[in-house]
């Protein structure tokens, strides 16, 4: 009976896994139409190859390399689809709490879920640096970014080890259950060095100061890519409670996931009425980042807070955004989609909120963790930026941006009706 109790779980946890990591890479889609709208019609086909490309750069990486560097083991993930039966249920027997005791589930689905999550941090960066990046310098970063950036920071983490050797991010009280700072703020970082590198787009900023707004070529389609998003979120925070086959674990699934929802709609909304204040109109971009924001903030606890405490600090995180977006712009840091403030100001935030509701994390724990990642990750990526700059160049010519980037990199347009004859 007891087996049969193992093997119905085990079942339940790895097929869990599995959907849920489904219901993230599908948010690879959400990111492509959502910077597919924000950027100019020219632009179109190379983010959308960039976005398509670095989805499976990321997924061999991390096959070759990222996996062992994060949690350790053989690179190329030798032997991980083997499966020992009676290992597995001797392991399973041993636990204490039995049948409510962690999850067990295969080690494949484990690699699965967690390359999603990998592009994603990766997806950040796309839309950052968009309109005026070379292509194949974008996805040498990818390769670094993947296969060791990201690792090393997630073996800091999520992965148990030692910064350095240093000190222990978990001994400190350091929380992050989805990714908030992990995922979000580390391609933020990464995506900042990038455009610091890279510089404005052309006509962004004026030759006083001034800041000229450059409008996305399709809003229904980054309305769609919100909307992708926010139904991919539920399996990367749902899927983040690694079990399914207890009742305490399916109801803290089902706060998760509900807290997940009530966060983007009180970002959406927080984000709405800022912008109405700010600009006397409803700002859609505005509303959309607002989402994604609420989304984000929520990502480092879903677990603790109550629905409204949820809807609150993605409520905090939409006004954030607003605020974030356009400090950012009168800094001339010229981010087209707001990832930078989207995912790595609200990923903050959302790291600083966790110890509200959670007794078990500290404030202190939660800064040393969120510098550690940003520091790592924005002084790795800006190295390695600098190497890529001198060795290949980061930007595309004057005229190439002109033109647009879809026929200088991609040699076709997205939308070949509209072209000019």
């Amino acid at each position: 009976m007891q087996d049969q109790i193992f093997h119905l779980q085990y079942a339940m946890d790895t097929f869990y896994f599995l959907v849920c990591g489904a219901l993230v890479m599908w948010m690879a889609a959400g990111f492509a139409m959502l910077e597919a709208g924000l950027v100019r019609a020219k632009n179109t086909t190379e983010i959308l190859t960039k976005n398509v490309a670095l989805f499976a750069i990321s997924c061999i990486m991390y096959l070759v390399c990222g996996y062992s560097v994060m949690y350790g083991g053989e690179w190329f993930l030798t032997g991980i689809q083997t499966v020992d039966v009676n290992s597995t249920l001797s392991d399973f027997a041993g636990r204490e709490d039995g049948f409510e005791g962690g999850s067990i589930y295969s080690g494949a689905s484990d690699f699965f879920f967690q390359v999603v999550f990998v592009a994603t941090a990766m997806s950040i960066v796309s839309g950052a640096v968009a309109e005026r990046m070379k292509l194949w310098a974008f996805l040498a970063f990818a390769v670094v970014m993947t296969g060791f950036i990201y690792p090393m920071e997630g073996n800091w983490t999520w992965g148990g080890g030692s910064v350095f050797g240093l000190f222990s991010l978990g001994d400190l009280g350091f929380t992050d259950f989805a990714g908030s700072g992990i995922v979000h703020m580390a391609g933020a970082a990464a995506a900042l060095a990038g455009v610091l590198v890279l510089g404005a787009r052309k006509g962004k900023y004026g030759p006083n100061g001034e800041i000229r707004a450059i409008p996305g070529a399709n809003l229904p389609l980054a309305t769609l890519g919100t909307l992708i998003l926010w139904m991919g979120w539920f399996g990367f925070n749902g899927g983040s409670v690694l079990k399914l086959g207890d009742i305490a674990s399916a109801n803290s699934v089902a706060m998760v996931f509900l807290n997940t929802n009530t966060a983007a709609a009180g970002g959406a909304i927080g984000a709405l009425i800022l912008a109405r204040i700010l600009f006397g109109k409803a700002d859609l971009t505005m509303l959309l980042n607002g989402a994604l924001a609420g989304l984000v903030a929520i990502t480092a606890g879903p677990d603790t807070p109550s629905a409204l405490g949820a809807t609150l600090i993605g409520l905090v995180g939409g006004m954030i955004v607003v605020v974030s977006i356009l400090t950012l712009d009168k800094l001339k840091i010229d981010d087209p989609v707001g990832a930078i403030s989207v995912h790595g100001v609200v990923g903050l935030w959302g790291l600083l909120a966790v110890p509200l509701t959670n007794d078990g994390t500290t404030f202190g724990g939660q800064i040393i963790g969120a510098l550690t990642i940003f520091v790592w990750v924005f002084g790795a990526s800006l190295v390695t930026w600098l190497i890529i700059k001198a060795v290949m160049g980061v930007r595309v010519t004057e005229e190439e941006e002109y033109e647009g980037v879809d026929l200088s990199e991609c040699g076709m347009e997205a939308y070949p009706e509209f072209s000019k004859k």
